[in-house]
């Protein structure tokens, strides 16, 4: 799994590696709003942030990678905001789904090996997810 993991992010060079690593429906989402925001806004950090927030509304964060959610939409407060409050940033959940519910932000963290998470509520899962995604694209590096 790894081997084809890697195979996947070297056909795709032009691609973060985390989106590489995803479905061919994640990599076309992230280039084609990439390329939109390189015409608006140039090359650089703004047009990788438009690409990122484009596809958090359809695929999160799992481990090293992105995968489909059951259902599109903004994954955290940030991700929602449109407009000025939008562009003044702000804290996100770094492609979590921090709106999906317990029993499935439960499910992550079982699948990605998170202790303690049975006792935990949404925000700590939320928090817990997001230091095994980071581990996991670290480890994957």
């Amino acid at each position: 799994m790894a081997d084809k993991r890697k195979e996947a992010e070297q056909a795709r060079p032009d691609v973060p590696s985390t989106v590489a690593r995803s479905d061919d429906k994640a990599v076309r989402t992230w280039k084609k709003t990439h390329d939109s925001a390189v015409e608006s806004y140039g090359e650089g950090e703004q047009a990788h942030r438009a690409a990122f927030s484009s596809l958090k509304h359809t695929h999160e964060k799992i481990g090293d990678r992105w995968e489909p959610k059951a259902h599109s939409g903004p994954s955290d407060q940030q991700a929602a905001r449109r407009g000025a409050a939008a562009r003044r940033g702000g804290p996100t959940a770094e492609g979590v789904d921090a709106n999906a519910s317990v029993k499935h932000l439960r499910e992550l963290a079982r699948e990605l090996g998170v202790p303690g998470r049975s006792t935990m509520n949404k925000a700590e899962l939320v928090e817990a997810i997001k230091k095994a995604n980071r581990r996991a694209t670290a480890k994957a590096r």
